[in-house]
């Protein structure tokens, strides 16, 4: 596995220089854990609502979805009934996607969880950085369509510290023997962890900043 210095600069020789690529980082939001539980699930759901759709269709609409779940507020969100269901498929304003309204309520009451076990933002925002892959598993088991790239995108936009495997990203990751295929697998997405921990202590970097530059490196 090379050092970070050198996948680094591999990035400033395919994208114009050292200054080029530190353009294109973007480093976590230090205030990110004070963000608003309604932030949080406005975060996710737009996540889960991008995914194998045109993101451009969502971000128009998306002051539709702002109204139709009522700013994303937890408590309406969560006992959300079937009246409310059946409207939400009706509402032109928003992807009438019934399998993704639904997420909105399991979500909404997946952080109403959260809040009472220390606060939504607190946990999210907050989780540490060398145990990643620790908060995208609890993402995956106990909230709703979160598996995948779908928490990977949300905690990355939220503004929190995070890795996103992209197909670039993975190329670098394979290039560098951390893992031999797209990573799945515990055993793997520790190893994942293991690397991105690994090239921060070299770098000083968050996991955001190694991320981006792992995906520009190839």
């Amino acid at each position: 596995m090379r050092h970070f210095d050198e996948i680094f600069a591999i990035a400033a020789e395919r994208h114009g220089g050292i200054s080029a690529v530190e353009h294109q980082l973007t480093k976590p939001d230090p205030d990110v854990s004070s963000q608003p539980d309604s932030f949080w699930l406005a975060t996710l759901t737009k996540c889960i609502f991008q995914a194998g759709f045109s993101w451009r269709v969502i971000e128009q609409k998306w002051d539709g979805f702002e109204d139709a779940f009522h700013g994303f507020d937890l408590g309406r969100n969560a006992f959300m009934d079937d009246e409310t269901f059946d409207a939400l498929l009706r509402d032109t304003r928003i992807v009438r996607n019934a399998a993704k309204i639904l997420t909105v309520r399991d979500n909404a009451a997946f952080l109403l969880e959260l809040r009472a076990e220390g606060g939504v933002g607190e946990i999210l925002g907050g989780w540490p950085a060398s145990d990643y892959i620790g908060l995208l598993e609890m993402l995956k088991k106990r909230g709703s369509r979160l598996g995948g790239a779908s928490a990977q995108y949300a905690m990355r936009f939220a503004g929190r510290d995070a890795f996103i495997l992209t197909q670039d990203v993975t190329a670098r990751l394979i290039a560098e023997g951390v893992i031999d295929k797209p990573a799945t697998s515990k055993s793997a997405l520790r190893n994942v962890q293991e690397a991105f921990n690994t090239w921060s202590t070299q770098s000083g970097r968050s996991l955001s900043e190694i991320s981006r530059v792992l995906a520009l490196s190839v």
